[in-house]
């Protein structure tokens, strides 16, 4: 089955393949208990697709999920324009009463919510910026187009979390459900602070990947 697809009516799945409805759910019970499945309530059950594993390098979510041969996506959920306050300010690099533009995006790939994505820039580098301009759109190519700016730098911290529930509704899990929380400031190579971004990535279907250098240490003299 293929990521986000719902299992059939109980009834219909215990007769497909010829067992008792109770054997049948202390399979699904397992499938779920492993992470192939899950289970939302007064909906159904979904088969869950393989961990997406995201390696420690900068890219862009459009990006990544094309380089894994998925279709990216991106529905917005709220845009605001307000005064940067201390905490983004401070990430932008920009006095407290400076107008910033905050964007909630869904992310999507192949149609199925992986991420909740809130995108803090400052309101002058964008000024006629729209709801609808990011709208399946990548951030960093808008910035490239209308601005000649290409993303050089960023610091990204990741910490687990769960899910409240509001983000859980928009993600179609289940309240408190595992995630990922990642933050980030990036710069042009100007050194211009150009985004703080906040994301909540799905913890069933998404994984850190770490590569490490062992390092070498000179053979002994055995003799």
């Amino acid at each position: 089955m293929s990521a986000g697809e719902a299992f059939p009516p109980e009834r219909q799945l215990a007769q497909q393949l010829g067992v008792s409805r109770m054997t049948l759910r202390r399979a699904i019970d397992e499938l779920v208990a492993r992470g192939a499945a899950r289970r939302r309530p007064g909906a159904g059950v979904f088969a869950i697709g393989p961990k997406l594993d995201q390696g420690l390098v900068a890219s862009s979510f459009t990006e990544d999920m094309r380089a894994r041969g998925m279709q990216p996506g991106a529905r917005t959920l709220a845009f605001d324009v307000s005064a940067a306050g201390p905490r983004i300010g401070r990430q932008l690099q920009l006095p407290d009463e400076e107008e910033i533009v905050t964007v909630t995006r869904l992310r999507l790939a192949d149609d199925e919510p992986l991420a909740l994505e809130e995108l803090s820039i400052p309101r002058k580098l964008l000024p006629n910026l729209q709801a609808a301009d990011l709208d399946d759109r990548s951030f960093y190519e808008l910035l490239y187009e209308q601005c000649g700016i290409t993303v050089a730098e960023s610091v990204q911290t990741i910490e687990p979390t769960v899910l409240d529930s509001q983000e859980a509704r928009d993600l179609g899990v289940a309240e408190h459900s595992p995630a990922l929380l990642f933050e980030r400031t990036s710069k042009s190579s100007a050194g211009r602070p150009v985004e703080y971004v906040r994301s909540v990535y799905r913890g069933d279907r998404y994984k850190i990947r770490t590569e490490l250098a062992v390092p070498s240490f000179p053979l002994r003299d055995q003799s």
